[in-house]
């Protein structure tokens, strides 16, 4: 093969290499995880939406011990996205604006108890110091009658078991999503048509 034949086709693997769609990871705690993972399945640039257990240790990290109160997690989802289509300060302002409500201290709706806060799990310092930039923001711009109760948190994150991934999905009609998440999609509709996807 030619030398030139050689060098076009390395080219041509490094520029496919390049073109390969980038991926980051956000981590965030508002109530039940069911509802969170519904919204953000639905938001253009997201690739996956796992719910789980962040803030504690992974010893204790299932839905029984969790639900306790005693362990130190939050229900959490964890959000694989691509950056050129969603920023993590436009999940941020999802987050915010639809998938729960930051004015709660430790509740969501029904959901009562520490296992149901607000919380950011930021998962590098570019991420910790635009949830930072974002919380002020929010407090500074007055847009809640009630003071902001979401924290910055750091520790690691665990997959649920298998019954609550994808729950709103296979479940569209249960009792708890008919009240609390369904409400939750239209919202995301309706307030970020840009990036509702279907």
């Amino acid at each position: 093969m030619k030398r030139a034949a050689r060098l076009l086709i390395a080219l041509a693997g490094l520029m496919a290499i390049g073109a390969q769609p980038r991926s980051e990871t956000a981590v965030l705690a508002g109530g039940c995880f069911w509802g969170m993972e519904a919204v953000f399945e639905h938001v253009k640039g997201v690739r996956g939406v796992t719910s789980g257990y962040a803030g504690g240790s992974a010893a204790d990290a299932n839905y029984g011990a969790v639900s306790s109160e005693r362990t130190g997690h939050a229900e959490a989802i964890r959000i694989r996205f691509d950056p050129a289509q969603v920023s993590y300060g436009q999940l941020l302002a999802i987050y915010a604006r639809v998938a729960h409500d930051p004015t709660e201290m430790n509740r969501q709706g029904p959901d009562v108890g520490p296992s149901y806060r607000s919380a950011i799990f930021p998962q590098n310092a570019a991420q910790k110091r635009a949830a930072e930039a974002f919380l002020a923001n929010l407090r500074a711009s007055k847009a809640y009658r009630k003071p902001i109760a979401t924290r910055i948190e750091s520790g690691g994150f665990y997959p649920a078991e298998t019954e609550h991934q994808d729950f709103v999905r296979r479940n569209p009609w249960h009792p708890y999503v008919v009240v609390n998440d369904r409400p939750k999609l239209a919202s995301l509709k309706r307030i970020f048509p840009q990036y509702w996807r279907a």
